[in-house]
C-alpha cells in the first residue's frame, strides 16, 4: 500500500476513534455535547466523520439507548447522510450488511415526531431482503464467536434480531469465546464479546461457570485502550444487570 492509499485509511481509522470517545462522554454524562450534529460540523474531515458514523452503525444510538440521551432530529439528518453518503454496496462484507441494516432499523425508531417506537426486529427486515447474513446454528464455537464478535455492535437494548437470540442459544460457545479471548489478552475482542455476555444476562439468560462483572472491571483495569474498545468495555458494563445500582453503593 502506497502513503497515498494509507492516508485515507489512517484519517477514518482516527475519525472513528474521535467519534467512538463522543459517544462515550455522552454515556459517561461527560464532555460538552452528545451531538453527532454538533461532532460532525466540527469536523475537520466531514467525510471522514460520516464515515465514522457509518462504521460505527447501531453504537451511535448508545447514548440514547442507554443514557436517555436526546436524539435530535441533526442527529438523525447526520446518521441519514452517513449512509446516503456511503451506501451499501453488493461487495460489502456480510457484517457491514447486517449493521446497516440495523441502524436503518433504529433510524425509523428514532425518526423525528416517530413517538420512539420499538425499533423494528431484525429478522423482519430478513424476510423482506434475502440477503441478510446470519451466521450458521452449527458454525465451530471458535469462528462463530469471531463473527458474533465483528457483529457486537448489534449488543444493544431494544435491537431485536436472530444474531440476539443466537447469542442467548448459544451461551456456551459465547462463554468459549469470551474466555479464550480473555486468555490471549485480546482485549478488543474479550470486550466486544462481553458486550454479548452483559446483554444475554439482561435478556434472563445463565451463563454458567463466567460471572461477566468481574471480566468486565478487569477489562477495565487492563483493557482500555484506544477509545473504540473502551466505549464496548463501557456498553458492556451498563448491560450488566444491576451493576450502576452496586457501584452507587460503594460495592
Amino acid at each position: 500500500m502506497s502513503q497515498a492509499d494509507s492516508a485515507p485509511s489512517a484519517e477514518y481509522g482516527a475519525a472513528v476513534e474521535s467519534l467512538a470517545a463522543r459517544l462515550l462522554d455522552a454515556l459517561r454524562g461527560t464532555g460538552h455535547s452528545a451531538s453527532l450534529a454538533v461532532h460532525v460540523d466540527g469536523a475537520a474531515d466531514t467525510k471522514a466523520a460520516l464515515a465514522a458514523v457509518r462504521v460505527l452503525g447501531p453504537d451511535v444510538f448508545a447514548p440514547a439507548l442507554l443514557a436517555s440521551t436526546a436524539f435530535g432530529p441533526d442527529d438523525w439528518d447526520v446518521v441519514a447522510e452517513a449512509l446516503s453518503v456511503f451506501p451499501a454496496s453488493p461487495e460489502d462484507p456480510p457484517e457491514m450488511v447486517c449493521l446497516g441494516q440495523a441502524t436503518n432499523a433504529l433510524l425509523t425508531r428514532f425518526a423525528p415526531g416517530a413517538d420512539q417506537v420499538p425499533a423494528p426486529a431484525i429478522e423482519e427486515q430478513a424476510d423482506r431482503e434475502p440477503g441478510v447474513p446470519l451466521l450458521p446454528e452449527t458454525l465451530h464455537w471458535r469462528p462463530w464467536s469471531q463473527g458474533m464478535a465483528r457483529l457486537s455492535s448489534l449488543a444493544l437494548p431494544g435491537l431485536p434480531g436472530p444474531v440476539t437470540e443466537q447469542a442467548v442459544r448459544r451461551v456456551t460457545a459465547l462463554k468459549r469465546g469470551l474466555t479464550r479471548s480473555m486468555l490471549r489478552r485480546d482485549y478488543p475482542t474479550a470486550a466486544r464479546l462481553a458486550r454479548w455476555a452483559a446483554l444475554v444476562q439482561s435478556r434472563g439468560a445463565a451463563l454458567p461457570g463466567l460471572d461477566t462483572e468481574p471480566v468486565v472491571e478487569h477489562l477495565e483495569l487492563c483493557g482500555a485502550v484506544g477509545a473504540r474498545t473502551v466505549l464496548d468495555i463501557e456498553i458492556a458494563a451498563l448491560l450488566i444487570p444491576g451493576r450502576q445500582e452496586r457501584k452507587g453503593c460503594g460495592a
